[in-house]
């Protein structure tokens, strides 16, 4: 793969449900969840906790391969992890004893580029990121929104078509916060990504998306769906962004009413993601 190759990014799911025991009862994580994703459309999914939301970014991350139905990746069934999809979570989980740099060139490990394009597809995704200067400071001496970026910067560098982000920004204060939604449609706009953001956050799912997708919860499934696409560069204040907030705001709280109490199930701590690095193998 050159620094110039580029996945395609139409996502077809269709007829996908996921169930998970607890105790002795086995309930319905996901029920009859069809969506079709084009390229380069940016797909935000909002819903209570528990919805299912983040199990479905994992299925379509390819994390998790134990569900019903199907899930295709550019007409290809998605049946484990791929450079194809880069992967965003809440936490950045960069690995301190690396600068960003080398964090960064991790995303290219399987790659299989010379090291001159190692180290240009660095270079130009830590630029990407508004990062240029930091490439050699180490973890710990980042800001939680600069963490994030390096973050960012490791799931961009394979050009991957498709990005899933997991409440990326939710542990973020909230000025940094905006900065780095901005950051998103600024890079968006860049890579001619296709990108589907889980958030509980209406507004950001408003603010950033082309369609919002509203989940009912227990079983997961797909209650609603607003298209919020606007011509142009957004404004927070926009009229129309603060109608669509208040309606799918709504809708929200619609669905989650009529939630059915059953079982509940602790939220699976992030996958652990082995690496390799000069032959020794890490998991983090």
């Amino acid at each position: 793969m050159s620094t110039t190759a580029r996945h395609e990014g139409r996502l077809d799911i269709s007829g996908v449900g996921k169930t998970f025991k607890v105790g002795g009862t086995t309930f319905a994580a996901l029920t009859d969840i069809d969506l079709t994703v084009a390229p380069g459309e940016f797909v935000a999914i909002v819903g209570a906790s528990g919805c299912g939301k983040s199990t479905l970014l994992r299925l379509i991350a390819g994390l998790d391969t134990d569900y019903a139905g199907s899930i295709f990746h550019d007409g290809a069934p998605v049946v484990g992890a791929s450079l194809a999809r880069g992967i965003v979570f809440q936490e950045p989980r960069l690995f301190p004893w690396l600068t960003v740099a080398q964090n960064v060139a991790l995303g290219l490990e399987n790659a299989g580029l010379r090291p001159v394009e190692k180290e240009k597809a660095v270079a130009e995704h830590i630029d990407l990121v508004g990062l240029s200067g930091f490439e050699n400071a180490w973890p710990a001496q980042l800001s939680g929104g600069m963490a994030q970026r390096a973050a960012m910067a490791r799931s961009l560098v394979n050009r991957p078509g498709v990005l899933l982000l997991d409440e990326p920004f939710g542990a973020l204060d909230s000025l940094t916060r905006a900065r780095l939604q901005d950051e998103l449609l600024r890079i968006r706009e860049h890579e001619a990504l296709t990108a589907i953001l889980v958030t509980h956050d209406v507004e950001e799912a408003v603010y950033l998306g082309d369609r919002v997708i509203v989940m009912a919860p227990r079983p997961g499934r797909i209650a609603a769906a607003f298209d919020v696409r606007l011509a142009g560069a957004r404004q927070r204040t926009d009229p129309r962004l603060v109608r669509w907030r208040d309606e799918i705001t709504a809708k929200l709280h619609a669905v989650t009413s009529d939630e059915d109490p059953g079982p509940t199930r602790r939220r699976e701590p992030p996958p652990v993601l082995p690496l390799s690095i000069a032959g020794w193998r890490f998991s983090y």
